[in-house]
């Protein structure tokens, strides 16, 4: 792993001394507040109150500049605090979207006033955000989006409907892809603007979409006649989707792409190298290729966290880890059903109950992994076009 950091500049004390911390954090933080880990707790567990502790503990909006109210750190310190949030299941939802997306965007694109207002919100853990991208009928193909903002007197009037918004109906905001030009056939990728939309606007309803268990993450967003003045305008008018490519790279990129069944794999792993178990070597030959698999994938998302940090936008290596970290994240849930099938044969030890209510988390999100964040099947046409293939 040093060999990964020093590529990026950074010196192994340095970050040592930030996973140093953030593991204490969470380990004091575990005992005295009680949440459990759990698999995929980017999407599933909201936890105002822990995004809180978490800013005040200084580990948050690390790579906001300290004028803004962040920590001015470089990104693999983020990337390695996101590391061991993710592996140890902290309830990290509350913040995630503002944190990974929204954050830099705001850097990169905002006007000294929306950064101002919103960026030490963020970094304190007092301010939630949705993204608002796909729609029925789009889907992954945001080229194909249909909410439309008009120009109107001092602002914008925005019509339409995104769908699939996580977190939407906790969020204070929600940033809007719009069309604000006619479509062209011939240009499918112009003509789109961001926007930057409070919950609260007048027009604005938001509708559940509950998982088959009953969970509740995802919404309807309509926006009917929504008035947004030209201060929310998010970046320039006509350029929001080489906004939306440059924030898309951090949004598949990030160690959430390959780590959200990681709580599982871990306490598997630690069960399966307990004195009461003793695993077949075919086994032990299993979970070897699991870790060899999470190390590739590692390394791929670091070279995508190094180019980000020189100030790049590679949304093709960051669609190509969103495909390769998704689908191990769903074939890890069917290996670790696998193996439990085959240890209880071999010895009939039964899994503990927290591997098994790990276990069955994992199948509810299972399906989820390869859709968000723009399906695999569409994400392997941007990396054939980034290659020339198409």
């Amino acid at each position: 792993m040093s060999g990964s950091y020093a590529l990026l500049g950074m010196h192994q004390s340095e970050l040592d001394a930030v996973r140093g911390r953030i593991r204490d954090f969470l380990a004091t933080d575990r005992d005295r507040f009680g949440w459990r880990p759990a698999v995929d707790s980017w999407l599933s567990r909201w936890d105002a109150d822990f995004s809180l502790r978490l800013g005040e503990a200084g580990l948050l909006g690390l790579t906001i500049p300290e004028s803004y109210g962040g920590r001015g750190s470089e990104h693999l310190q983020r990337y390695v605090v996101t590391e061991e949030l993710l592996a140890q299941g902290a309830p990290v939802a509350a913040h995630w979207v503002a944190d990974r997306q929204v954050a830099p965007t705001l850097l990169r694109f905002g006007t000294e006033e929306q950064k101002t207002r919103i960026l030490p919100q963020i970094a304190s853990g007092h301010f939630y955000s949705a993204i608002g991208m796909s729609e029925h009928g789009a889907g992954s193909d945001l080229a194909a989006v249909k909410t439309k903002a008009t120009r109107a007197d001092g602002g914008w009037v925005i019509n339409g409907t995104k769908v699939w918004t996580s977190g939407a109906h906790h969020a204070d905001m929600v940033v809007v892809l719009a069309r604000t030009s006619p479509a062209d056939p011939e240009a499918r990728h112009k003509g789109f603007s961001q926007f930057l939309v409070p919950t609260d606007a007048a027009g604005v309803g938001i509708s559940p979409i509950e998982l088959l268990s009953g969970e509740h993450h995802f919404n309807e967003v309509a926006f009917t006649d929504v008035f947004v003045p030209d201060s929310e305008v998010l970046g320039e008018i006509g350029n929001g989707w080489h906004q939306v490519t440059a924030e898309l790279s951090y949004e598949r990129s990030g160690p959430e792409r390959l780590l959200s069944t990681m709580p599982l794999l871990l306490a598997v792993i630690g069960w399966l190298s307990s004195d009461d178990v003793s695993p077949s070597p075919s086994v032990t030959a299993a979970v070897g290729d699991l870790g060899a698999r999470v190390i590739s994938l590692r390394q791929l998302s670091t070279a995508v966290a190094r180019a980000l940090e020189a100030g790049k936008s590679p949304a093709n290596q960051a669609a190509l880890v969103k495909d390769l970290g998704t689908r191990f994240e769903q074939e890890s849930v069917d290996l670790v059903a696998r193996l439990l099938d085959d240890v209880e044969a071999e010895t009939g030890w039964r899994p503990t109950p927290e591997i098994a209510g790990l276990l069955r988390d994992a199948r509810l999100h299972q399906a989820l992994f390869t859709l968000r964040g723009g399906t695999n099947e569409v994400l392997r046409g941007v990396v054939a076009r980034g290659l020339g293939l198409r």
